[in-house]
């Protein structure tokens, strides 16, 4: 029997209205919602095929893949108008092809909340299949009921790559976790993840997993992935990177890259930061973001231009200007919660903060016969696009709190002006933490900081019961493959609220561990 490739999930709500979308892998003659409180409305849904999804040898997925392959997934998306703020009623997603009607299990939707709406906000990034990620969002769902949620990047690790949105045979992909249909075993235990966007709009940042390389049809999805180059000289963008899955997958407003939102007291910004992820090593035969491959040196079509940022943030910058003009909307004045998010940290103990994020500044070391001896990329801390030209411009706009991810830990810090940093990306593995002994790769002789955040802040030890060191000392940050955390912001409250689960005592509570006041 022909299934839904997905369960439908929600997108762009307004005061009284609501997408609905999902997916099948079959284009269908018929596509609809059926919605009220006995069904009895329908909606009508638009119809596209998405055009860059693809397998490989890579991917984990049954049938297997020999060569890259596109996937033939269609994406159905409904209007659901004429709803009342505040009321949720059922619906379900039914398709229709030339011999069945196939239909999806009955959820729950609703329109924008209204302002002075109690609501709680799930923070959350870093899923891309990674080991602890499906018991996380069961946790989450075990814990506290969810209005939204806010992910700030690295949904999945190839975007192109469909089974990893999908169907994923290991049992983690994205919207199997984030809709309660995974099946991941940790500690012989099975984790099915959470019906949460079933039910719950979901907005998304984009982070660097989200942002696909150099398009080929013969080259390996993940060779298309790290292929990224910046785009000189009016590049397009199968020459270049696009983030067309991404695109194609969520309906949001503007140019879909950034945007801002509304969400009962909450006035949500989401920027587009994040650069290319280059290796930190430095190995000659590393393209890498300190140097070139040696072998690459006389191939310029090889080049990877270190770490390049994809869509710049600098005061110059069209992204900035846009911030400029919605930092002073009356939509973001009167908000009550002022919170930005993007992927790119400012602030972490974490290894991704190194080098500063500004665009590389290339040096090529040559001999007396022009030939190309070494290629090195520097990036000057005082040009840090994020932390010269961004967070001083949302300090002085008065947010609340930037949110972000990348770095795969829990840390949180607080500025001079009251500010607040929160990195929750702990949710399905670590990277580390880098204090004390554990010191990030950089140059002999570099000025890029080792240890600590290279931005200055120290972090704060969590309020309620944070995690103790081998001497029982309390440690201010969460960086385990053992333990996942998630954060949900509550409204009512002006709370955000931590917890931790750890994955080797199946049967152990959720433990709260931080919490602290937007408003203070």
């Amino acid at each position: 029997m022909t299934s839904l490739l997905s369960d439908p999930f929600l997108q762009l709500p307004t005061e009284n209205s609501v997408r609905v979308v999902w997916f099948t892998e079959f284009a269908g003659i018929q596509h609809y919602v059926v919605y009220g409180e006995n069904l009895e409305h329908l909606a009508t849904a638009t119809t596209t095929q998405l055009t860059r999804v693809r397998e490989d040898n890579q991917s984990k997925v049954t049938p297997v893949y020999d060569t890259v392959t596109q996937r033939k997934i269609w994406r159905h998306e409904a209007e659901v108008s004429e709803i009342i703020a505040g009321k949720r009623l059922p619906y379900r997603v039914v398709s229709k092809n030339d011999l069945e009607v196939i239909e999806s299990k009955i959820f729950t939707l609703s329109a924008l909340p209204i302002p002075e709406t109690p609501l709680k906000i799930l923070l959350t990034s870093d899923h891309q299949l990674m080991p602890m990620t499906a018991a996380n969002l069961q946790k989450v769902c075990e814990t506290i009921g969810i209005d939204a949620v806010f992910f700030a990047g690295d949904l999945v690790n190839i975007s192109d790559r469909a089974s990893e949105w999908f169907d994923d045979n290991r049992g983690g992909a994205f919207f199997p976790c984030l809709q309660g249909h995974a099946h991941y075993e940790l500690q012989s235990t099975i984790y099915q993840g959470g019906e949460i966007i079933q039910h719950v709009p979901l907005y998304p940042a984009i982070g660097n997993h989200e942002v696909m390389g150099r398009f080929s049809t013969t080259k390996g999805l993940n060779e298309q992935f790290y292929d990224a180059v910046p785009r000189f000289n009016g590049l397009d963008k199968d020459n270049s990177f696009n983030t067309d899955t991404y695109e194609e997958i969520f309906t949001l407003p503007g140019n879909k890259r950034y945007y801002a939102v509304t969400f009962g007291d909450i006035r949500l910004v989401v920027l587009y930061v994040t650069n290319v992820w280059r290796s930190p090593s430095l190995d000659s035969n590393i393209k890498g973001r300190y140097q070139e491959a040696e072998q690459d040196l006389d191939y310029p079509e090889s080049w990877g231009y270190g770490q390049h940022i994809f869509e710049s943030i600098s005061r110059e910058s069209q992204q900035y200007q846009w911030l400029e003009k919605e930092l002073n909307s009356i939509e973001f004045r009167k908000a009550k919660y002022k919170i930005v998010m993007f992927h790119h940290p400012p602030h972490t103990l974490g290894a991704n903060i190194v080098p500063p994020y500004t665009a590389p500044i290339q040096n090529i070391e040559r001999d007396e016969n022009n030939k190309i001896l070494a290629i090195r990329y520097d990036y000057p801390k005082e040009k840090d696009y994020i932390i010269q030209d961004l967070i001083p411009l949302l300090e002085a706009s008065g947010v609340h709190l930037v949110f972000y991810g990348h770095s795969h830990l829990w840390n949180r810090f607080r500025s001079s002006k009251g500010t607040h940093f929160l990195e929750s990306s702990n949710v399905g593995n670590s990277y580390g933490a880098y204090v004390g002994d554990l010191k990030r790769p950089i140059p002999n002789n570099s000025v890029y900081a080792a240890t600590g955040d290279p931005n200055g802040l120290d972090p704060i030890i969590p309020t309620i019961a944070p995690i103790k060191d081998e001497n029982n000392q309390p440690l201010p940050y969460i960086a385990s493959n053992e333990i996942t955390a998630f954060s949900i912001f509550d409204t009512e409250k002006g709370r955000v609220s931590s917890y931790y689960f750890d994955t080797r005592y199946p049967h152990s509570n959720i433990i709260q561990f931080d919490q602290f006041s937007l408003l203070s």
